[in-house]
């Protein structure tokens, strides 16, 4: 049997085959390993922004309701087992060895029959149904990989399917438009399953209303208007906020929820919110009925790490795994609105394939001074390169700053350009931070789930 080290090895070894989007061969895989997939409640989340916090929102309410709930997402931050869990636990060493050895067998099998040959992708969704069915769930709350139509998740029937706010992002997969890449997120809407939508720009909804209806699909869309009840419709009003929490009123088509509370950081929590309670109101199509009680406590028991997360005060560092330009602009609202007045230091690494030009126009400007960094991914985008983007898009109003300078501070303080600093090496990165910044200071590191992972291990151990 395949050792824990060895399996990793193995899983990660299927990255250089790339990403291949289709059903065949994650079907095939399926079918030989006797579709574990079968027989389990599961809640479908696919969309392009919000998916893992409207997935752990959801788990976490399951949870407080008593039910034994299984969570897929993607990618991991810190620990491949992470992508793995039952009632918030990672799957253990032992057991993904176990079943990577099984599912490793069945594409040796594949391949010398000229059945396909699966990727890194369906290899971990074979192992994670294996693992689900197993420890018997109630629930499974499964995050789609990207788009929806072909991705591998898309073998199942779910009991509800949840799109959450959809944007530009990977159009070498799903298309230029919003238009196109919501059909494909869209994939995942099944004949007569009940929908629930979070907060769209206009075009996009347009294709998830239009989708409902040739399905057959009954559609509840979360909306920003206060105050409005409706019977198809979610709404919330904010009632408070601060770092740490936010408190607000719900009205949904069941019910109304006064003084709900999160501690998840951002406004656009409050979207993924109201969305999980949809989808778990949505769950009466299976005659199940979640009491209030476990929705409070589900909202405000919700720990989802990489996002808008603080990780130290003093001065306040903060981790976010915005990727796109819908992310990013999410992360600015969130800063100026919580930390405005403070000096910023922004510690920034993109993959090439990302918009990060539109990114920078969005980030840049709110920075006192900028590190340039390289997440850990063969797509990373090195920090040279990005450094110069960013000279490029704003010319005069930004500085190179050389880190051997001994009088670097002396001279620096004096200029009120953008400082820019270059360090390849994440950790490297991370300790020039720590030198510039006073008590009062803010450190920020964005741009890729790969590099916050990474991150995220380095400043815990520190």
């Amino acid at each position: 049997m395949l050792s824990y080290n060895q399996a990793l090895d193995f899983i990660h070894g299927l990255n250089r085959f790339g990403t291949k989007l289709g059903l065949h061969n994650i079907t095939k895989l399926l079918e030989i390993l006797e579709n574990p997939h079968d027989g389990i409640k599961i809640i479908h989340v696919a969309g392009t922004n919000g998916k893992g916090s409207t997935c752990a929102m959801i788990d976490s309410i399951l949870r407080s309701a008593g039910f034994r709930v299984g969570l897929y997402t993607s990618p991991y931050l810190e620990v491949f087992n992470e992508r793995m869990r039952v009632n918030g636990e990672n799957i253990p060493d032992d057991d993904l060895a176990r079943l990577t050895d099984k599912v490793y067998e069945a594409v040796i099998y594949m391949r010398q029959n000229n059945l396909g040959s699966p990727t890194e992708f369906e290899v971990v969704t074979a192992i994670g149904f294996l693992y689900f069915k197993e420890q018997a769930v109630d629930f499974l709350v499964l995050e789609v990989g990207m788009g929806g139509r072909l991705d591998a998740t898309n073998v199942v029937t779910p009991v509800v399917s949840v799109i959450t706010p959809i944007s530009i992002d990977h159009q070498q997969y799903l298309g230029n438009t919003l238009k196109s890449i919501a059909r494909e997120k869209c994939g995942i809407i099944k004949p007569m399953v009940p929908v629930v939508s979070g907060p769209q720009e206009p075009e996009a909804m347009m294709v998830i209303e239009q989708t409902c209806d040739l399905l057959k699909c009954s559609m509840t869309k979360v909306i920003s208007v206060d105050n409005y009840k409706s019977v198809t419709n979610i709404n919330y009003k904010l009632v408070s906020d601060n770092i740490n929490s936010m408190v607000f009123d719900l009205n949904t088509p069941r019910n109304i929820y006064p003084s709900l509370k999160i501690g998840l950081l951002g406004r656009h929590q409050l979207d993924n919110a109201a969305t999980a309670v949809g989808a778990i109101e949505a769950l009466t199509v299976v005659d199940v009925n979640i009491k209030s009680d476990a929705i409070y406590s589900g909202l405000e028991k919700t720990k989802w790490v990489g996002r808008s997360e603080i990780i130290y005060d003093n001065p306040i560092v903060l981790i976010d795994g915005a990727h796109n330009i819908a992310g990013i602009k999410t992360l600015r609202h969130t800063i100026e609105r919580f930390f405005r007045g403070k000096k910023k230091i922004l510690v920034l690494g993109v993959l090439e394939d990302k918009d990060y030009e539109d990114m920078l126009k969005e980030i840049v400007p709110i920075a006192n001074t900028i590190i340039t960094t390289a997440p850990e991914s063969p797509r990373a985008l090195p920090a040279n390169r990005l450094l110069e983007a960013i000279v490029d898009i704003f010319c005069d109003t930004v500085i190179r700053r050389d880190i051997k300078d001994v009088n670097i501070e002396e001279r620096a303080s004096k200029d009120n350009r953008i400082k820019l600093y270059s360090e390849q090496k994440i950790d490297n990165a991370i300790k020039l931070a720590n030198s510039l910044a006073d008590s009062q200071d803010m450190i920020i590191f964005v741009g890729s789930l790969y590099m916050i992972g990474h991150v995220r291990s380095l400043l815990k151990k520190e």
